[in-house]
């Protein structure tokens, strides 16, 4: 029996450690990386519990050094792919009809042994199979995922604890009904707390998931795998299926037991789920509810009134940590004429000193972009810009995949505010300067508005309260997450929870109440007392 009625939850952000050297938990991780580079596992399909080896094998490949393999891992086929949808639908039979508390119990469980004894673990598979830095594993694969845990447990008791009014008469009361079907999550490369919770989300308000993590870091996601499995998640509940998103995608997006789609990657790609769900409408037993978050072109305005150094080290920092792969990356900006100069010899100057190469060596403020297609691709723009007569690459261009796949933090200077690496996506450490008149700072806003497809980020840099309070207003449509005098990313989660709008997804805000409702199928129950 259970009728007690929980009192809310806490919640605290995780504390980012420093790793100084000779610390417990820098002997820890180096030790780590060390024993991962040492070995060599052999990673499974997982369905229903069950590990299942196809032999059709991809590899897990260290970016920083690309010639060395840290394991393969067993692709899902048709037949898997219908075998997890199965069992998740199976395993549902139980999951759903476990006390709520039961089931936040097994993910506040993950977060304490994320923050405690898998620390290490996390923090080194996302460091040798996605090339970030000590420092930005940290935030991601142990602070974020460890704050996505235990907020979405406080999010889930605050959603259950929101009832209808009822009178003398009449006693209403709200469930919040997992969906009817299995969900399919689809995980990126550049973030292994997004991969926690593009499956945890679902699965902590009652849902059973189909998880195909992004081939490149199948490594990481694995690990996530084990934790949830080591806290005590019923087999089922997750089913984990690597392989080539067709061969996944052409049998998951057809089958009418789908009930959602919890995705993080391209537009491309969402854009052709989305038309499949539209095409196969009438053949679901529900309407999926389609949850995604995809590109950016973010920007950074720099108004006549910014501070110098404020901007610079925004621009280094949001431009080229974890070498410009992530979504709210700055991408482009835009800065007033007057200050170009000094910002110019700031910035150049911050960038000289960055240091490029294995995250292994902790002094490296850069490590290697993920694979040889994103190493080809970040060349080919730079390229571009090295041969147009629009464009100065003003610092960096050289792209070197002998040994990893390293590109150098790139600044570019356009005077064409339409400059092809002004507007498209490049996913790399690149960045794109326009200079603008002082006294145009009003059109630049509406040029800026007018410039990109995307909505995630963007920043604004003034003093001026009245310029920030235009570009408030006039670009309110172009970020789903806008700082004021701070770089366009790290987001952290309770703080600022994180999506955008336009082709940068449907925003639904992970990390809040927002997203976890999508997963939720609310029923009213009214009973008549009179």
């Amino acid at each position: 029996m259970n009728n007690n009625i929980s009192k809310e939850l806490n919640f605290k952000n995780e504390k980012v450690l420093k790793y100084l050297p000779g610390s417990p938990e820098r002997v820890k991780l180096e030790n780590e990386l060390s024993h991962i580079k040492s070995s060599f596992i052999d990673i499974p399909v997982i369905i229903g519990g069950k590990e299942i080896r196809t032999g059709n094998k991809g590899q897990c490949i260290i970016p920083h050094d690309n010639k060395k393999i840290i394991g393969e891992y067993h692709k899902a086929g048709k037949e898997e792919v219908e075998m997890a949808i199965r069992e998740a639908l199976k395993a549902k039979i139980n999951w759903e009809k476990l006390h709520w508390e039961s089931r936040v119990a097994i993910f506040l469980k993950a977060a304490e042994l994320a923050s405690g004894p898998w620390r290490a673990k996390l923090n080194a598979a996302t460091m040798l199979s996605q090339s970030k830095t000590f420092k930005q594993a940290e935030i991601d694969s142990a602070c974020e995922l460890v704050d996505f845990m235990r907020y979405n447990a406080v999010c889930l008791h605050q959603i259950y604890s929101e009832q209808p009014i009822s009178t003398k008469s009449v006693w209403n009361r709200m469930e919040y009904r997992p969906l009817e079907g299995f969900i399919f999550a689809v995980s990126p490369f550049n973030f292994t707390a997004i991969g926690s919770n593009l499956v945890g989300a679902p699965a902590i308000t009652g849902n059973t998931v189909v998880w195909k993590p992004a081939s490149n870091a199948v490594y990481s996601s694995y690990m996530i795998y084990k934790l949830f499995q080591e806290a005590g998640l019923p087999d089922g509940v997750i089913n984990f299926i690597p392989g080539n998103p067709k061969d996944i995608g052409d049998t998951v997006m057809v089958n009418e037991n789908l009930s959602g789609i919890h995705f993080t990657g391209s537009t491309k790609v969402f854009q052709s789920m989305w038309t499949t769900i539209g095409n196969n409408i009438s053949n679901y037993k529900t309407f999926p509810r389609i949850v995604g978050e995809t590109g950016g072109k973010n920007y950074v305005i720099v108004h006549d009134s910014a501070n110098v150094e404020a901007v610079s080290r925004g621009l280094l920092e949001g431009a080229f940590e974890y070498q410009g792969q992530k979504c709210s990356a700055a991408s482009r900006a835009y800065i007033a004429r007057s200050l170009w100069p000094s910002i110019k010899e700031n910035l150049l100057e911050k960038v000289n000193n960055v240091k490029v190469g294995s995250v292994e060596d902790f002094t490296n403020f850069m490590g290697a972009v993920i694979d040889k297609k994103s190493f080809d691709t970040v060349k080919e723009y730079i390229e571009f810009a090295q041969h147009s007569t629009e464009a100065e690459i003003l610092f960096g261009g050289k792209c070197d995949d002998s040994v990893g796949y390293f590109v150098e933090p790139t600044v570019i200077v356009t005077n064409n505010p339409h400059f092809k690496t002004m507007e498209e996506e490049i996913f790399g450490p690149v960045l794109t300067v326009y200079i603008y008149d002082d006294e145009d700072y009003l059109d630049t806003l509406k040029l800026c508005n007018n410039t990109s497809k995307y909505g995630l980020t963007g920043s604004i840099y003034a003093k001026d309260r009245y310029a920030i309070a235009e570009c408030e207003k006039e670009l309110v449509h172009t970020a789903g997450n806008f700082y004021i005098n701070d770089k366009p990313t790290g987001a952290i989660v309770g703080q600022q929870p994180f999506g955008g709008a336009r082709l940068s997804g449907t925003n639904d805000k992970a990390g809040s109440k927002l997203n976890l409702i999508r997963w939720m199928s609310p029923r009213v129950i009214k009973e008549n007392l009179s």
